[in-house]
């Protein structure tokens, strides 16, 4: 299994120098989650992104990682604005790989328990011999990605 960490809320830290959430160039969050987790895991950064910045060269390069990988199985870390977007370009290219996209409305550094929870779902579902496909997974659910979607007005995922 790979995951693949793109940045979004989950990974934001705020920065006492500008006061700002920003996101790192790091996988300090994921690393710092697993790290009770006795679980081989391997992991690759690629954005370091707000999802409402990610382009079609971003899908384009998680696409690449997927593809040129020997793993079946991925977790994305997203942003939960364009992860339905992302979660449909993977659809429409793989059909032979697991993949699970997930993240966290609150940065893991304000509220450690969603991005905790939605990871710690994302590995059970992934090890538990899914469906190949693409999932996405939010707020105590893991839909394929067509049946999961971000109400805004809610700030929360609801099943379609």
């Amino acid at each position: 299994m790979l995951i693949l960490n793109c940045g979004g809320t989950f990974n934001k830290r705020y920065n006492k120098l500008n006061g700002e959430l920003e996101i790192p160039f790091d996988n300090k969050v994921v690393d710092t989650i697993l790290q009770s987790v006795k679980y081989e895991y391997k992991i690759a950064g690629v954005c370091y992104k707000d999802s409402l910045d990610m382009n079609e060269k971003d899908r384009e390069t998680i696409a690449n990682i997927i593809h040129n990988s020997d793993e079946d199985k991925f977790i994305i870390i997203h942003g939960t604005d364009t992860m339905d977007k992302t979660a449909e370009f993977l659809d429409e290219i793989f059909d032979n790989r697991t993949i699970v996209l997930t993240g966290a409305m609150k940065p893991f550094e304000i509220d450690n328990i969603e991005a905790t929870l939605n990871i710690g779902l994302s590995l059970g579902f992934i090890n538990s011999l899914p469906t190949k496909g693409v999932y996405i997974c939010m707020n105590g659910f893991i839909k394929e990605r067509n049946k999961l979607k971000k109400n805004r007005e809610l700030g929360k995922f609801e099943l379609v």
